[in-house]
């Protein structure tokens, strides 16, 4: 997509943005997210790529298959990761890398280790401040967390490059908790059939695989990634702002999708005049 110019003056030059495939994933339009940031920067440079982890040449998606493998968290009370693949671990990430259609579910990965095998496979002339790389991987992801001990599934990684998951969507922020209570209880009965019914029920209340609100909800991450490049910090306290860090399945869909007139609150839609030369809030799709 070719640069767009605004009537604003951006207090400094706008990255380049990549953003990358995932080809699991056929709900998400990135035609539709590269329109998006043209519309609300004025002025930018957007490219859409083949999946990152596409591996064409077989020795090296060998070597990487094994640094994947070796990502893998096996156990989410454990820090240590300090194991030897096996080699069934190695031939399924082997398979990944050559099929990037293929999901596969129940798999978490360390998020900090899979940001650095996304940074090898980057061309080293794009290693820089003037390019923002958005992966969109449907593998699901997590960090250490100090406070509890554990790792915790996450939608995105802020760092170079940046990582948002499409399974981290559905599997990381919570579903409401009476959500959970249901299921357990219809497990109980051994009513596993009614499980499809349950999500069917709460379907407006949470963010499922291949949803049609799928590419409506990750412009607001793609945002935060631009303002995590930008000033380091890509997050809102303000819960109905595009910003927001949602915990929640709910606060996902209020700050992403929720009825109101702006998308930004007025503090980082004002920002955006100085980033981008133009104010960010417009009214959003219904």
């Amino acid at each position: 997509m070719s640069p767009m110019r605004s009537s604003g003056k951006p207090s400094k030059p706008l990255p380049r943005i990549h953003l990358y495939e995932d080809r699991s994933c056929k709900r998400l339009d990135l035609k539709e997210i590269a329109r998006y940031l043209a519309e609300k920067l004025g002025r930018v440079s957007v490219d859409i790529r083949a999946p990152l982890f596409y591996i064409h040449d077989e020795p090296r998606a060998k070597e990487l298959a094994r640094e994947f493998a070796g990502a893998r968290i096996r156990d989410p009370t454990r820090k240590d990761r300090d194991f030897e693949p096996l080699t069934a671990e190695i031939n399924l990430e082997l398979k990944l890398l050559r099929q990037p259609e293929q999901r596969i579910l129940g798999l978490l990965y360390d998020g900090v280790a899979l940001r650095g095998l996304a940074l090898k496979l980057i061309p080293e002339a794009e290693r820089t401040q003037e390019d923002l790389h958005l992966v969109f991987t449907n593998r699901l992801f997590g960090t250490w967390d100090e406070s509890d001990a554990r790792y915790h599934a996450r939608v995105s990684l802020y760092s170079f490059p940046c990582l948002i998951s499409t399974t981290g969507i559905v599997e990381a922020p919570a579903k409401p908790k009476e959500f959970y209570a249901l299921k357990q209880h219809y497990l109980a009965l051994g009513a596993a059939a009614a499980y499809e019914e349950l999500k069917e029920q709460f379907r407006d209340r949470f963010i499922d695989y291949d949803d049609e609100r799928l590419t409506e909800v990750m412009k607001g991450y793609v945002m935060q990634a631009l303002f995590y490049h930008l000033i380091s910090n890509p997050f809102c306290e303000v819960k109905t702002c595009r910003l927001y860090n949602a915990h929640w399945q709910e606060e996902v869909i209020l700050a992403q999708l929720g009825p109101k007139e702006s998308e930004f609150c007025n503090f980082h839609s004002k920002l955006g005049a100085s980033l981008f030369g133009k104010e960010l809030n417009a009214a959003k799709p219904t």
